[in-house]
């Protein structure tokens, strides 16, 4: 069993690292530090749908300020290319970890603990367009194909992924399937083809729904793109036969320009952002252009793993009925299959 784990444990570093290396090369981005913990007040912290509540920190040494534990580096990353003068075309990659208690349920693709590849690069302003964005999605998609033919462990599974990526944007999403919500649409769809990007995710849809909630200072999902359609950003999905649904691996896009940005914060009913230090820095001109976004890292190992739940290659906290059952595969030696 040792062994087994052992064996386990170093695959998954060697797919941690591997696509690290195929990003950062795909992006042309260099690896920076990351913080773990972001402080409140400054506008820098992702407030992600808004709702999720974030964990507080107070610091003995630093008694008149208070902190809170990331729930991604969305708009850290910009700050700080604009701090360093990085120019267009070069960008940043960090490995993030987070905590994020708010999530409604502990399942298969959701842990309380978040570990995702977090990335930035600088772009033109002819670059914020639905062109550029399935451009820099398929260089994403090509560096996960490449990680998969670099390990022999990986290929001698025989996963099998689709030579390219299909898009589709969420409004043609939703007339395609009616009926679904929006979580069963991504099912079909990612079922259909086998890895999909599903474009314009954040603005309402003409049913009056959004896709999903985006927070509106980071994604560009307001923006009407050279195509007429809404929205420069989205979700990059694969199906994963071991749970039999789609598996989201990554969310990013364009960001906010200074118009999208008081635009979002506006359709957001969240106007009283814009006094914050990062938005007011933003507003004044002081960032650079950008896409971004956050990949996965277990997700991503999860998938290439063919594992039915992300505990089995990650360390959080779980639900007892997780943990025993779990711990049968783990006797069963079913848990860490090499």
């Amino acid at each position: 069993m040792k062994h087994s784990f052992i064996k386990r444990q170093q695959l998954i570093r060697q797919i941690k690292t591997q696509f690290t290396q195929e990003l950062a090369s795909a992006l042309n981005l260099i690896e920076v530090q990351a913080p773990l913990l972001s402080e409140c007040g400054t506008g820098v912290q992702d407030d992600l749908s808004g709702k999720e509540q974030s964990v507080k920190v107070s610091i003995k040494a630093i008694p008149n300020k208070t902190y809170e534990v990331v729930h991604s580096l969305a708009k850290w990353k910009r700050q700080l290319l604009g701090e360093y003068g990085f120019s267009e075309g070069e960008g940043i990659l960090t490995h993030m970890t987070a905590l994020r208690p708010d999530e409604e349920s502990l399942g298969h693709k959701h842990s309380v603990y978040v570990d995702q590849w977090d990335w930035e690069k600088v772009i033109a302003e002819h670059d914020r367009s639905v062109a550029y964005l399935k451009r820099t999605v398929r260089r994403i998609y090509a560096a996960l194909l490449r990680t998969v033919e670099c390990i022999p462990e990986i290929r001698a599974r025989g996963l099998e992924l689709p030579d390219d990526i299909y898009f589709i944007h969420s409004e043609t999403l939703a007339q395609q399937y009616p009926e679904l919500s929006s979580k069963q649409r991504e099912r079909e769809i990612t079922k259909a083809y086998g890895a999909v990007f599903i474009i314009g995710i954040g603005a309402r849809l003409s049913d009056g729904q959004a896709h999903d909630a985006r927070a509106p200072d980071y994604d560009d999902w307001s923006t009407v793109s050279e195509t007429g359609e809404t929205g420069l950003n989205g979700d990059l999905l694969v199906w994963h036969e071991a749970i039999d649904d789609a598996l989201e691996l990554s969310s990013m896009g364009v960001r906010v320009d200074k118009a999208a940005l008081k635009h979002q914060l506006e359709l957001s009913q969240q106007q009283s952002k814009a006094g914050l230090p990062w938005h007011k820095s933003l507003i004044g001109g002081k960032m650079p252009l950008t896409i971004g976004g956050g990949i996965g890292q277990s997700r991503v190992v999860m998938f290439l793993m063919q594992d039915s739940h992300i505990a089995k290659v990650q360390a959080s906290v779980w639900p007892e009925e997780v943990t025993q059952s779990l711990q049968s595969d783990l006797e069963n030696k079913e848990a860490m299959p090499i």
